[in-house]
């Protein structure tokens, strides 16, 4: 009987690759196999009362997609010890996890990262172009990215995947080493004009983990999906893909973009041919 039911769950793992799925990711990730996902990249809320339409960072109101669930902070840990243990569960021991987070509860991350008996491999920094103004503190213009796995001597890393062993910078210096710091500086995207959701992560840094942390064809998994973004961007690097999302108006924005073969929904040619060359540059 338990080997039939495991068979059936197996089954229906293989069915959803390269689909996404609406829904509350932690009920959904109970239902896939053990050991299934080759690369997790994830950018789960941050419990900040995040105001998803503010101003300030530089958009129309009228094109972000509304519905953003936050999380309350004093569920925080909860939640991220609940989501967290059953990524651990189905990531394979070859695997690897990119987490992102801000600092008001990075704390609570690391407490569920040891709690699920995972290996930190890097503490990385995304350093970014902006920061929302301060008056009384210094501005924050960097997210945190924890690199984590279950078996670091059995992950998956290509260390010469974006620039040769010899290969130099434009300074003299070594441009794998350069590439291989801790500290991201990539540039938000700035969508003008276009629907969006209100966070997603640059199709830049999502490149650069999947050229490190997977092979062609790899099984790439984000439980926070939101626009699509890891979803779309593994699919154009050739990697297989799935993805949850909790908020039905993201869903569907996110299974658009990826009927549709479109970066940004409302893009012309010239803005697709500069994306697709961007990432494959």
């Amino acid at each position: 009987m338990q080997k039939t039911k495991q068979t059936k769950t197996m089954n229906k793992h293989f069915q959803l690759i390269n689909t996404i799925q609406h829904g509350d990711c932690i009920n959904l990730m109970q239902e896939m196999p053990d050991e299934c996902v080759d690369l997790i990249i994830t950018d789960p809320p941050f419990a900040i009362d995040f105001k998803a339409k503010k101003h300030n960072y530089n958009r129309k109101q009228s094109k972000v997609l509304t519905g953003y669930k936050e999380i309350k902070g004093s569920d925080y840990q909860f939640f991220t010890s609940d989501w967290l243990s059953q990524a651990t569960r189905v990531l394979k021991n070859s695997g690897s996890m990119y987490i992102f987070s801000g600092w008001n509860h990075l704390k609570e991350l690391l407490i569920a990262i040891d709690e699920c008996n995972l290996t930190t491999v890097n503490h990385l920094i995304w350093k970014y172009q902006f920061g929302v103004t301060t008056k009384r503190k210094y501005v924050t213009s960097h997210y945190h990215c924890l690199f984590v796995c279950k078996d670091d001597r059995k992950r998956y890393f290509q260390p010469y995947c974006r620039f040769s062993k010899h290969e130099r910078t434009s300074n003299g210096g070594s441009a794998h080493y350069k590439d291989k710091e801790d500290v991201w500086e990539i540039k938000r995207e700035y969508w003008h004009g276009d629907r969006k959701t209100p966070t997603k992560l640059p199709a830049e840094i999502i490149k650069k983990i999947l050229d490190y942390s997977s092979k062609e064809e790899d099984l790439v998994f984000d439980p926070f999906l939101g626009s699509g973004q890891v979803a779309v961007v593994s699919k154009m690097n050739n990697r297989n893909y799935m993805g949850f999302e909790i908020v039905r108006g993201y869903y569907e924005f996110a299974l658009e973009r990826l009927n549709s073969g479109n970066y940004r929904l409302n893009e012309t040619e010239e803005d697709a041919d500069k994306i697709i060359t961007s990432l494959f540059d």
